[in-house]
C-alpha cells in the first residue's frame, strides 16, 4: 500500500508537469481574466524553472506571449508574478523584444512604484546590446531615484548589461557615483498583503502602507557597477578606495552599508596584492576597518590581513586580536568565521595564533561541532608536543558526530602534526587506522590514505606498521581508485621491508576478489616483488601466481601477466619495464602526438619520442602536473577572423598543442616543420593598464624562431590599422630576419589578435641568444561616437614595448625527469663543461637552489631542491633541449658562507657540445 508521502509526491509531479501547465495556459486568454487562477499557474511555471525544467523555444514562445496578455489587468500581485515569469522565459522564447514597449511603460516615473523595479529587472533580460542605448534615459533616471528598491534594481541590471554593452554603461558613471552617496531613509508604497500563492483573490484596489528602508543597499550595488567600469584603470580604482575608505582611520565616511564596505575591503586587498607600491596605504585602510562598529566589516578586514601574501607576524597583531574577540561572541556564525580564519593562518604563523589558545580551548566543548572541530585542529597546529595526547583523545570522542567535510579537516591537521612531531607517530597512526575503518565517503577515505602515505614517505620508523594498516584496509575497500594507489605503493615499498612475503598474500587476494581494474594493479604490484626481492623462492612463487592470472577473463589482466612473466625471465627487460623510475609526461605526449598526426609532412617519418619530457612514476601516479598554468593566449585565426581567448588555466602541454594549431594555420610557416618548443608563459611587454596590452610567446623550430605577439587595444574610441611589430637585435644574435605578419584591423571589441615575426637560425646546430628592442607600429583612427565608424583619415603612430630576450630558460630547455646517477655515468664520455661561479647576493643555499631551477628551467632530481645542510649542498638537474639537442644534466655543488653568499661549481653533461655552452651562458651570460 502506497504511503501518503508517495501519494503527495505523485500528485506534485502531475500538478507541476510541464505538459499539464502548457495545456492550462489557456486561462491567460479567458475573459474576464481570473487573477487567482493566473497567479497560481504562474507560480507553477516559476517552480518548473527553479527546479531545473528545460523549455523548448516552441513551448516557451506561446506561453510567453500568453502571459503578456495579463499586462492589461491592474492586479498588483498578478503583475509581480507576470514579471517573474517573463524574466525567466525571455531567455528561451523567441521575439521577446516585442514586449519592450509594454515594459517601458511600467518604468516611467509616474507609474506605480511597486511595478518599476520588476519592470527594470525584466527589461534587462529582454533587450540586447543594440537596444541598450535607446533605454539609457530610463536606466539613468532609475539609478538616481530616491526609492532604494528602484535604484538597486537599475544598478543590478546595469551590472548585468555591462559585459554586452560596455561603452554605453560606462557613460552612467556619474549616476552610479550619485547612488553611492548616503541618502535619508526612503519610503515606498507596498501592498500590505502579498497575493502570490493560491489563496483568495486580491482586492481590486490593494491597500498600501509606508515601509521605511534604511539599509543603504543601493550603495553595495553601485559600488559593484563602479568597479566594473573602472577595473581596467588601476589609478581610478585606488582613488575610489581611498575616497570611500575615509582616510587612514578607515571609518567609511561615505559608505554606510556593511556589505558595500566588505566589497571595498576586497578591492583594497586585491590592489595591495597586485601593486606593492600601494601596500602601505591599503594596509592602513584595512587596519582602520578593524575598528568598525559592524562585525561583518571588522571580520572582512581581519580576514583580508590574515590572507595577505608574505604577511609578517608583526602585521597580524591587530587582526588576530579582532578575531580573538569574535571567539567569545554569543553568535555561532562569528565564532565559526573567526576560528576558520585562524585555522588557515595557523598553517603559516602558528606562534601568532597561539595567543588565542585560551579562547580556542573553551570552544572544544562548543555545542556546534563544526566550531569544535576547527578549534581542536587549530590547537593541534599551535600547541606543543605535550598537549597532543589530550587533544587526540578529544578528537576521537566526536569523530562520529561530524560530517565527512569536517573529518577531512581533522585528518589534514593530524597529517601535518605527524610531520611536526615524529615522536608521536604511534599515536597518530593508531588514530588514522581507526578512522580508516569508520564509515565515510571517498574524500574522507582518500584524506586518511594520503596522511598515511606521508607518514610512510617521511617517517621511516612507521613504514612497516603503516603498510600493514593499508593492507587491512584494501581487504574491504569499496573505492577502486584508493585500492589501485595502495597496491602501487605496496609494490614500491613492500620489497624493501624485512618480511616482504607477508604483503604478497594481501595483493593476491585482490586478484581473486576484486574488479578488473584492481586485479590489473595487483598483477603489476606482484611483478615488482618478483623483480626487486632477491630471494629465489619468492621469485618462483611470484611466477606461479602470475601464471594463474593468464586465465583471467579480462584482457588487461591477462596481458599484464604475460608481459611480466617474460620480464621475470629476461633481466634486460626489468630495467625498462619495472626498475625505470620515469615515464613520459602524458600531457606532453598527447600534445606531440596531436601535432604529429595533424602534420601531413611529418607522418611520413617515424614519431620521435626523444623530445618528450619525462616525470617520475610517483608523480605520474599522483596525477601531479609540473607545468604551470598559462596566461590568456589567442587561438588560431586566419587573417580575416578575429581570435577568441582561451581559458586562462591551461597546462603547459595543452598550451603547446594550442600554439601548434595556431602556427599550422599560418601559411608562411608551413615550410618550417613542426614546432619544437614554445615558451611556457607569455612575456608581458606592457603594463596591464596601458592603452595597448602586448605579450610575447617564443616558438622554436628546427631551423627557425618565431615570435608571437598577442596585442590588445583597450581604447573603444580608437581603431588601429596595419599593426606591425618591429624587432631590432641589440647585438649579434645568429638570427636572420625573414618577415612578419601584420594585423589589418584591431578594435577593442576584437582584442586580442596576433602578429608574428620570424627569424632563421644561421646555424641549426647552435642555439642563438640575444635581446631585441620592440616597437609597435600602426595607423590610428578615431571612432565617430555618433555612427560608430572610424574616420577616413588616420595618422601613423609608434608605441615602444619592453625588450624581448631569447635565452636558455624556457626557450630551449624543458624540465625532464631521469635517473640522475645512472644517466650521469652513461654520459661520462660525451661533451661536458665545468665552471665556478660566485653568487654574492644569495642569502642561503635554498635561495640559490630556487634561483638556479628557475634560470635553467630544469627538473630538480631526487629531492635535491630541498637542502639538508645550510652550508654545503649538491643540486642535481635534468632536462631536454628542443630541436634535437637531446638530454642535458647539470650537477651544482654549492657552499655558503655568511657575508660572502654562495659559491658554486656547475658541471654540465649533454649529448651536444652546443648544449653545454647554452647552459653555461644561462648562468654566466
Amino acid at each position: 500500500m502506497a504511503s501518503k508521502k508517495d501519494d503527495d509526491a505523485s500528485f506534485n509531479n502531475f500538478y507541476n508537469n510541464k505538459t499539464t501547465i502548457l495545456q492550462e495556459a489557456r486561462v491567460f486568454h479567458e475573459s474576464p481574466i481570473s487573477p487567482r487562477k493566473c497567479r497560481a499557474l504562474l507560480t507553477r511555471v516559476a517552480y518548473l524553472f527553479y527546479s531545473g525544467e528545460a523549455f523548448q523555444a516552441q513551448e516557451a514562445t506561446p506561453l510567453f506571449f500568453g502571459i503578456t496578455k495579463l499586462f492589461s489587468h491592474k492586479d498588483a500581485a498578478l503583475r509581480q508574478m507576470v514579471y517573474l515569469a517573463i524574466k525567466e522565459l525571455s531567455t528561451v522564447a523567441e521575439d521577446v523584444i516585442m514586449l519592450t514597449a509594454s515594459i517601458q511603460r511600467d518604468m516611467q516615473p509616474n507609474s506605480e512604484v511597486i511595478y518599476r523595479p520588476n519592470a527594470i529587472r525584466a527589461l534587462c533580460r529582454i533587450i540586447d546590446a543594440s537596444m541598450v542605448q535607446s533605454t539609457e534615459r530610463f536606466f539613468k533616471a532609475a539609478i538616481v531615484d530616491k526609492n532604494t528598491s528602484i535604484s538597486s534594481a537599475a544598478l543590478v541590471s546595469s551590472y548585468h548589461l555591462f559585459p554586452v554593452s560596455k561603452d554605453v554603461i560606462k557613460r552612467w558613471v556619474n549616476e552610479a557615483q550619485e547612488a553611492l552617496s548616503p541618502r535619508a531613509p526612503s519610503f515606498f508604497n507596498a501592498p500590505s498583503t502579498s497575493y502570490l500563492g493560491f489563496g483568495s483573490s486580491a482586492p481590486s484596489t490593494p491597500s498600501y502602507q509606508t515601509v521605511p528602508s534604511s539599509s543603504y543597499i543601493s550603495q553595495y550595488h553601485a559600488l559593484g557597477l563602479l568597479y566594473s567600469i573602472r577595473q581596467q584603470d588601476r589609478m581610478a580604482v585606488i582613488k575610489m578606495i581611498q575616497q570611500l575608505g575615509g582616510g587612514k582611520t578607515g571609518g567609511g565616511t561615505t559608505l554606510k552599508n556593511p556589505m558595500a564596505l566588505c566589497m571595498l575591503i576586497r578591492y583594497a586587498a586585491k590592489v595591495m596584492d597586485e601593486d606593492p607600491n600601494m601596500h602601505k596605504q591599503m594596509f592602513d585602510l584595512l587596519e582602520g576597518w578593524l575598528r568598525h562598529k559592524s562585525d561583518m566589516v571588522t571580520f572582512e578586514a581581519a580576514r583580508a590581513i590574515a590572507e595577505m601574501r608574505n604577511v609578517q607576524p608583526q602585521h597580524l597583531t591587530r587582526a588576530v586580536a579582532a578575531l580573538q574577540n569574535f571567539l567569545s561572541s554569543m553568535k555561532p556564525t562569528l565564532k565559526f568565521a573567526a576560528i576558520r580564519t585562524l585555522s588557515s593562518l595557523a598553517l603559516i604563523h602558528p606562534t601568532v595564533v597561539a595567543a588565542c589558545n585560551t579562547e580556542m580551548e573553551n570552544l572544544i566543548t562548543d555545542a556546534n561541532r563544526s566550531i569544535a572541530t576547527y578549534a581542536i585542529t587549530t590547537l593541534l597546529k599551535t600547541g606543543n608536543e605535550a598537549s597532543v595526547d589530550r587533544l587526540m583523545k578529544q578528537i576521537s570522542g566526536f569523530m562520529s558526530e561530524i560530517s565527512d567535510e569536517f573529518k577531512v579537516i581533522v585528518v589534514d591537521a593530524v597529517r601535518s602534526l605527524c610531520l611536526k612531531f615524529p615522536a608521536k607517530q604511534d599515536l597518530m597512526l593508531t588514530f588514522l587506522a581507526g578512522v580508516l575503518r569508520d564509515e565515510g565517503g571517498y574524500d574522507f577515505k582518500r584524506a586518511v590514505v594520503e596522511a598515511i602515505f606521508d607518514m610512510i614517505k617521511y617517517i621511516s620508523a612507521c613504514k612497516e606498521s603503516a603498510l600493514g594498516h593499508l593492507c587491512e584496509f584494501i581487504e574491504d575497500c569499496e573505492f577502486t581508485k584508493l585500492s589501485v594507489r595502495i597496491l602501487h605503493l605496496l609494490g614500491i615499498e613492500g620489497p624493501k621491508m624485512s618480511q616482504p612475503t607477508k604483503y604478497i598474500r594481501f595483493i593476491y587476494n585482490r586478484v581473486v576478489l576484486e574488479n578488473a581494474i584492481v586485479r590489473a594493479a595487483a598483477v603489476s604490484s606482484m611483478a615488482k616483488f618478483g623483480v626487486n626481492v632477491l630471494d629465489a623462492t619468492v621469485k618462483k612463487s611470484i611466477g606461479v601466481l602470475l601464471s594463474r592470472c593468464l586465465d583471467d577473463v579480462d584482457d588487461e589482466v591477462r596481458d599484464r601477466a604475460a608481459m611480466y612473466l617474460r620480464v621475470l625471465r629476461e633481466e634486460e627487460l626489468q630495467e625498462t619495464y619495472v626498475k625505470e623510475d620515469s615515464v613520459f609526461s602524458l600531457a606532453a605526449l598527447e600534445a606531440k602526438l596531436v601535432s604529429y598526426v595533424n602534420d601531413a609532412a611529418a607522418t611520413s617519418e617515424p614519431f620521435d619520442a626523444s623530445s618528450i619530457p619525462k616525470i617520475s612514476r610517483a608523480q605520474a601516479a599522483q596525477d601531479v602536473a609540473r607545468p604551470s598554468s598559462l596566461d590568456t593566449i589567442a587561438v588560431a585565426v586566419t587573417a580575416k577572423a578575429a581570435p577568441v581567448n582561451l581559458a586562462p588555466q591551461l597546462s603547459a602541454a595543452e598550451a603547446q598543442s594550442q600554439y601548434a594549431q595556431q602556427l599550422a594555420a599560418v601559411p608562411e610557416f608551413a615550410a618550417y616543420g613542426p614546432v619544437m618548443n614554445s615558451s611556457v608563459k607569455p612575456t608581458q611587454l606592457t603594463e596591464s593598464e596601458t592603452e595597448y596590452v602586448v605579450s610575447c610567446v617564443k616558438h622554436v623550430f628546427k631551423a627557425h624562431v618565431v615570435f608571437q605577439f598577442n596585442i590588445s587595444n583597450t581604447l573603444p574610441d580608437m581603431v588601429l590599422e596595419n599593426v606591425d611589430v618591429i624587432m631590432q637585435p641589440t647585438d649579434e644574435t645568429g638570427l636572420t630576419p625573414l618577415g612578419s605578419t601584420s594585423i589589418p584591423l584591431l578594435t577593442a571589441a576584437a582584442s586580442p589578435q596576433i602578429a608574428y615575426v620570424s627569424f632563421q637560425r644561421d646555424d641549426p646546430v647552435e642555439y642563438p641568444l640575444g635581446t631585441f628592442q620592440c616597437t609597435l607600429k600602426f595607423v590610428s583612427k578615431e571612432v565617430d561616437p555618433s555612427s560608430g565608424e572610424p574616420e577616413e583619415e588616420g595618422y601613423p603612430d609608434e608605441y615602444q614595448l619592453e625588450e624581448v630576450e631569447l635565452g636558455a630558460s624556457g626557450d630551449y630547455i624543458l624540465p625532464s625527469y631521469v635517473n640522475f646517477n645512472s644517466e650521469w655515468e652513461k654520459m661520462k664520455a660525451g661533451p661536458s663543461q665545468t665552471e665556478t661561479f660566485a653568487l654574492s647576493e644569495m642569502e642561503s643555499i635554498k635561495a640559490a637552489c630556487d634561483s638556479l631551477i628557475e634560470i635553467l628551467n630544469m627538473e630538480a632530481l631526487g629531492g635535491s631542491d630541498q637542502p639538508t645542510s645550510t652550508t654545503v649542498h649538491t643540486l642535481q638537474l635534468g632536462g631536454l633541449v628542443a630541436g634535437g639537442g637531446g638530454k642535458v644534466l647539470a650537477r651544482v655543488r654549492m657552499t655558503f658562507a655568511a657575508g660572502q653568499g654562495v659559491t658554486l661549481e656547475l658541471s654540465v653533461r649533454a649529448e651536444q657540445e652546443a648544449v653545454c655552452r647554452l647552459v653555461m651562458s644561462a648562468i654566466g651570460g
